[in-house]
């Protein structure tokens, strides 16, 4: 496994995991379940940007893209990892985000960042789950005259998101899946029993 993805997993593991059996946690999609991802505090970490950064360029620069971005905000701190970490690199690409309503004033836009119609772009999240609030960013960047023909997820959590994606003709990349996370978990546990 690539060192970059085995510490991620373990920043997944240490500061965004976290296990609740009763009550479970209600996730976003409304679904309810033991193990909830709030992976903010890797997202905005010093650390979790470097390889979220490293990571994703890695991902993204074979898809003839020119920008990354997603719905605010959780796609946000991806979005401008992945660009800082292609400046100066072959495939520079720019961020963007996605707005979860339409400004208010000026230009009224859904989009903002460095992009225009006809751009090639792939959507980020943080969280893909059921993939509602990935294709919401799909469609607001497509109504946007931008080309999306793919998404990268740091964290899949095996819900039905890449099938939902899939069937809006989106390929989907990921970083870190659920399972990897919980076998991450299960042998940290196994470990520390073996302690004891």
């Amino acid at each position: 496994m690539d060192a970059r993805k085995d510490r991620l997993l373990e920043l997944m593991l240490v500061k965004a995991f976290q296990y609740r059996e009763d009550p479970p946690f209600e996730l976003a999609s409304g679904q309810k379940s033991p193990y909830y991802l709030n992976c903010k505090p890797v997202t905005l970490s010093a650390e979790g940007l470097a390889l979220m950064g490293a990571l994703g360029y890695e991902h993204a620069k074979h898809l003839g893209i020119s920008a990354v971005g997603g719905l605010t905000l959780g796609a946000d701190p991806l979005a401008c990892a992945i660009s800082a970490h292609s400046f100066g690199r072959s495939k520079p690409m720019h961020a963007f985000v996605v707005r979860k309503e339409a400004q208010g004033h000026g230009m009224q836009r859904w989009i903002e960042g460095d992009v225009q119609a006809g751009d090639r772009v792939a959507i980020l999240d943080d969280v893909l789950t059921t993939g509602q609030s990935t294709c919401q960013a799909i469609d607001r960047a497509r109504e946007a005259g931008l080309q999306v023909e793919h998404v990268i997820a740091l964290v899949d959590r095996e819900a039905g998101g890449v099938e939902a994606v899939k069937a809006r003709g989106v390929d989907v990349h990921v970083m870190v899946t659920l399972s990897e996370v919980l076998a991450r978990r299960a042998a940290a546990l196994r470990h520390a029993a073996e302690k004891l």
